[in-house]
């Protein structure tokens, strides 16, 4: 009876029972050669281990007091780590400029332009980005990792923040243009605008996790994390309230219209960036 009706099941199910027989012995085979991952284990102190190989409990007793002083460090408060505190400020700076700029740069662009703003409807904006998400992927894979290496995640961060001041303060200018003019030009500023957050941000998560153990980085990243939504909560409320009140400046004598609010903007970017010098942010002399 079973004989039957394993005849006539399916053929596809008995092609995946030969192909699992066939390839479980192969994956047995690497399974048993991946290395263990890393983890913090205790010495095993008990009188049975040593009544079995003394000798062999002498020569790991060394790395035993590796793991207890490791056991030691991380124990240590995050919050004294002026290292990594330093770069999560930094981080938080910066997410708080990021999105203010994006709640602004979207009430900006759909704005009328007797205001200073751009009149876009909102399936123009929704291509502006796209593109701009496009051209963010395209670097952050090809050549966001080559800076780094060749400049280190500081110096990336501090170049690309001196360099989106004066970009983000041509904006103004920008608007005053019209037809095909102004889509290439915005869609070129807000693509460079946009790659060069993202290299600031990815920079000061490098600083983050070079600051601390590798036993420490969960903790030292959920702080982070939570710090920076707290920011990423207050940059929209605040964009877009700021916004409403440049455009009611029209004949300010004193950055009017919309040049007051990337004003502010950049005000932000630049504290961030002179927090990225000595003596406030301090690099990490842990290991990586």
């Amino acid at each position: 009876m079973l004989g039957y009706r394993t005849h006539n099941w399916p053929s596809t199910w008995r092609f995946t029972c030969s192909a699992s027989r066939k390839i479980s012995p192969i994956n047995l085979q690497r399974i048993s050669a991946w290395k263990e991952s890393l983890h913090m284990h205790k010495p095993d102190n008990s009188p049975e281990h040593d009544m079995e190989d003394p000798t062999l409990n002498h020569a790991t007793g060394n790395n035993g007091g590796e793991v207890e002083e490791k056991s030691t460090n991380s124990k240590k408060s995050l919050f004294k780590n002026w290292a990594l505190m330093s770069s999560i400020i930094i981080y938080c700076v910066f997410s708080l400029h990021d999105m203010a700029y994006t709640e602004i740069f979207s009430l900006w662009a759909v704005s009328p332009r007797k205001v200073g703003g751009l009149g876009y409807t909102t399936e123009d904006i929704g291509a502006f980005l796209a593109l701009t998400g496009l051209g963010m992927l395209v670097f952050q894979l090809f050549l966001y990792p080559y800076l780094e290496r060749l400049l280190g995640p500081i110096m990336v961060a501090r170049i690309c923040g001196i360099i989106s001041i004066p970009l983000l303060q041509s904006y103004p200018f920008i608007a005053l243009l019209s037809g095909l003019s102004l889509t290439l030009l915005l869609n070129f500023a807000s693509v460079i605008k946009n790659m060069l957050s993202t290299s600031i941000i990815i920079s000061t998560f490098i600083l983050q996790n070079r600051a601390v153990a590798q036993e420490q980085r969960g903790a030292a990243n959920g702080i982070s994390l939570a710090t920076m939504s707290i920011f990423k909560t207050i940059g929209p409320a605040v964009g877009g309230g700021l916004l409403s009140w440049a455009e009611k400046r029209q004949t300010a004598a004193f950055l009017p219209g919309t040049h007051m609010i990337f004003f502010l903007l950049n005000v932000v970017q630049l504290l961030g960036v002179l927090m990225t010098f000595k003596p406030f942010l301090v690099e990490s002399d842990i290991c990586m």
